[in-house]
């Protein structure tokens, strides 16, 4: 399955794509495009597309206080086990004023910052932050004990 979305990717966008591929279809491939062309490319390429808040025909997009990452875990019916609490952790990242309801959010936003200050590829930000959320959810099924 092809996935679409905006490019120059930060939190959300990068654990959409972690989830999507642990959990949905390890096969996936993703786009990374300006938001201006991303429904037309998606209509042209045959990918589902997720976060993009503006467009409101995207279905897998934030859903009030909640991220993507939360409506993909929703729609796809996720119940693995340290996930939700996961989702608590990117929603602190991703979304400003949601800080409060997970405290290892603030350092996930500052990774993913630094690797938008790092200038990576949206490619290679996957490939370097895939690991951080395989460790994060470790821990998080850890800390469900």
């Amino acid at each position: 399955m092809k996935w679409i979305t905006r490019k120059d990717i930060k939190v959300d966008r990068v654990a959409c794509p972690w989830l999507i591929r642990r959990f949905i279809d390890s096969d996936a491939r993703f786009l990374f495009v300006a938001e201006t062309e991303l429904l037309d490319i998606a209509a042209r390429e045959g990918a589902i597309p997720f976060d993009a808040p503006r467009l409101s025909t995207v279905k897998l997009n934030h859903r009030g206080e909640r991220c993507t990452f939360e409506a993909i875990i929703e729609d796809y019916n996720l119940n693995e086990p340290g996930l939700s609490s996961l989702a608590l952790i990117v929603r602190a990242a991703d979304i400003n004023g949601q800080e409060h309801v997970a405290p290892e959010g603030l350092g996930l936003r500052a990774i993913a910052e630094g690797c938008r200050a790092m200038g990576l590829s949206d490619e290679d930000r996957l490939m370097k932050q895939f690991p951080l959320y395989d460790a994060l959810l470790a821990h998080c099924r850890r800390a469900n004990r």
